[in-house]
C-alpha cells in the first residue's frame, strides 16, 4: 500500500472579488479548488489577468477571500488575525516578480535580509543576526562582502538571490514564487531556477511556482495547474499536462510555444480557444479523467475526455 501524501495547502471553493458592489466588479478567483502536496513544486500557468498572482497572495492573506476556505497544514487560515497571522507568516513567504521594485533601495543588504529575523525575534544578539545573514547569503550563492552594499549595486540575478535569502530568513515551510524569473535575462533564469531547486532539496520546502514560461514550469514543477478567467481548467503531473493535455485552453497554450527548429516553426499553426463556448450555464467541476489528471468539465465532457485519454 502506498503512503498517502500530505496536503500542505488546500483551496476549497474559493471566490475572491475586487470592487465588490461596484460597476467594475471583478471576480478574480471563481470557485477554485486544488491542493499542493508537502515537498512538491506546484506550477501555475495562464495568461496575464487569469488570477495566478491573486491565488498566491490569497494564500499569504495579502488578499481576503469572500467565499470558501484556504487550509494550511490542515488548518483553515482564511480568517486568522493578529498574533496567529504573524506566526502563520513565519511559515509562508513570497519571492516577488521584480527584484528591483521589491527591495528597499535605502536599506543595506544585511538589513533587508534580516528584516524578518528582527520582526519575529529570531536572533538573540547582533552577532547571531549577522551570522544568520552570512549563512543565508552563502546559501543563495552570494558572499559576506555583499552585506554592506545597496540593491542598486547588484545585477538583476543577484537582486533576486537577495529576495530569495530574505524569504528564507524566517525558516518557512512554503514559498510562493510569483514569476521569479520573468524580469531576468534568459541566461540568468536557469541559474535562479536551479538555485531554487537546490534550496528546496536542502531545506525541504514546498513551492507554488507562478510563471508565463511554460517550458520553465515544466522543468521545475511536479504538478501543474492551468488557469483562465479565475478558474483552474486542468491539473495534472508535468507529463500529463504537457504531453497529454485535454482541455482546449491548455492545448492552445502549448501550441503557442515556439519550436526550436525554423523549418517546423514555419508550419506551426497555433490552436485557438473560444472561452465563450463554456458560458452555457452548465455546472462544471474538476473531474478526474485519468489517475491524478483533472479537467474542468461537465459529466458529458468528462466522458469524452476519458475516451480521448484512453484511445
Amino acid at each position: 500500500m502506498t503512503e498517502e501524501r500530505k496536503k500542505l495547502v488546500e483551496f476549497k471553493g474559493v471566490d475572491l472579488v475586487f470592487n465588490k458592489g461596484k460597476k467594475n466588479v471583478n471576480k478574480a478567483i471563481n470557485d477554485v479548488s486544488f491542493h499542493i502536496y508537502e515537498g512538491e513544486t506546484f506550477g501555475l500557468v495562464g495568461e496575464s489577468g487569469s488570477g495566478k498572482t491573486t491565488i498566491g497572495r490569497a494564500i499569504l492573506k495579502l488578499y481576503d477571500i469572500h467565499k470558501g476556505e484556504i487550509h494550511f497544514n490542515g488548518k483553515d487560515v482564511s480568517k486568522i488575525k493578529g498574533t496567529e497571522l504573524k506566526k502563520f507568516r513565519e511559515k509562508v513567504q513570497m519571492i516577488f516578480q521584480d527584484p528591483q521594485a521589491s527591495l528597499n533601495g535605502r536599506m543595506r543588504v544585511k538589513d533587508i535580509i534580516a528584516e524578518g529575523i528582527d520582526v519575529n525575534g529570531l536572533a538573540k544578539t547582533p552577532e547571531e543576526r549577522t551570522e544568520k545573514v552570512k549563512e543565508l547569503l552563502q546559501l543563495v550563492g552570494l558572499n559576506q562582502d555583499h552585506m554592506t552594499r545597496y540593491p542598486h549595486e547588484f545585477s538583476g540575478g543577484q537582486r533576486q538571490r537577495i529576495g530569495i535569502a530574505r524569504a528564507l530568513a524566517v525558516n518557512p515551510k512554503f514559498i510562493v514564487a510569483d514569476e521569479p524569473i520573468s524580469a531576468l535575462d534568459v541566461s540568468i533564469q536557469a541559474q535562479v531556477v536551479n538555485l531554487m531547486r537546490d534550496i528546496q532539496e536542502k531545506e525541504g520546502l514546498t513551492y507554488l511556482f507562478i510563471a508565463h514560461d511554460l517550458s520553465m514550469v515544466k522543468y521545475i514543477s511536479d504538478r501543474i495547474g492551468v488557469m483562465h478567467w479565475g478558474k483552474i481548467l486542468e491539473v495534472g503531473t508535468s507529463d500529463q499536462v504537457y504531453n497529454h493535455a485535454l482541455h482546449p485552453y491548455t492545448k492552445s497554450l502549448l501550441s503557442a510555444i515556439p519550436a526550436p527548429d525554423p523549418i517546423s516553426e514555419r508550419s506551426r499553426v497555433p490552436q485557438s480557444y473560444d472561452p465563450t463556448a463554456e458560458l452555457d450555464g452548465q455546472p462544471r467541476e474538476l473531474r478526474e479523467i485519468t489517475p491524478g489528471h483533472f479537467v474542468l468539465s461537465t459529466e458529458e465532457e468528462a466522458a469524452e475526455y476519458k475516451k480521448i485519454a484512453t484511445a
